[in-house]
């Protein structure tokens, strides 16, 4: 049976294992933070959040469709302010599938199922050539951007290919639509193989015409509203 969750659509793609700031102001999400912050456990101040296909964050119309594939969010961190508003920070934790969304109430809710990744398991193991060359393509790509802007990941990455996809996945400068298509990716494998051929395109792009990323992930607060 699908869970219930609140919910904060974004014009934006969140993945697992992202920690991202949001600035929250509007009534309906101020309604969220306050109706989480109620609840007990930390641990269970969770909240949905899926990508709006077309609209808006803000207004009265608000997103006229969404991606139906989205995550599942921790809030992590809490500062309000005097004027009603909060800066907020929130971890993906596992993916999600929104059936249908109740906006009757203060908040959006979801009701949603899970969508778990395969484990290592349940399904064939990456192969060791898929991993190499998804690191080999996000490595020429990071010495692309050098002289560009600053670095879009720092230390090494992760081994785990699950967590690796996920962190090339979250860090590559890609638009809405291909950053989509890697979180309904179907397992880890099939996430790698589609992130290193999106950046070696974006590779070929900017070897043709030296320049910024056509899409710039900017490291500043995120708005939900």
């Amino acid at each position: 049976m699908p869970d219930t969750l609140p919910m904060f659509p974004l014009n934006a793609v969140l993945f697992p294992g992202l920690s991202v700031p949001l600035t929250v102001f509007e009534d309906r999400y101020r309604a969220l933070v306050h109706h989480l912050l109620r609840v007990e456990d930390p641990a269970e101040r969770v909240f949905g959040s899926v990508a709006i296909r077309e609209g808006y964050e803000v207004g009265d119309h608000g997103a006229q469709s969404l991606y139906r594939i989205g995550c599942r969010m921790q809030l992590t961190e809490v500062e309000s302010h005097p004027d009603g508003t909060f800066d907020v920070v929130a971890v993906g934790m596992e993916r999600i599938q929104l059936e249908r969304l109740d906006t009757s109430g203060t908040f959006p809710v979801g009701h949603v199922t899970e969508l778990p990744d395969p484990t290592e398991s349940s399904s064939a193991p990456t192969p060791e050539s898929v991993l190499e060359s998804a690191r080999i393509a996000f490595t020429a790509y990071r010495a692309a951007l050098a002289d560009l802007r600053s670095d879009p990941y720092s230390g090494a990455l992760p081994r785990d290919p699950t967590y690796l996809s996920w962190t090339l996945a979250a860090v590559a400068p890609l638009p809405m639509s291909e950053r989509q298509a890697l979180l309904e990716a179907e397992d880890a494998t099939e996430r790698l193989i589609l992130v290193t051929d999106l950046l070696r395109s974006e590779l070929r792009a900017m070897n043709v015409i030296p320049s910024l990323p056509a899409t710039e992930v900017a490291r500043t607060r995120w708005s939900p509203n």
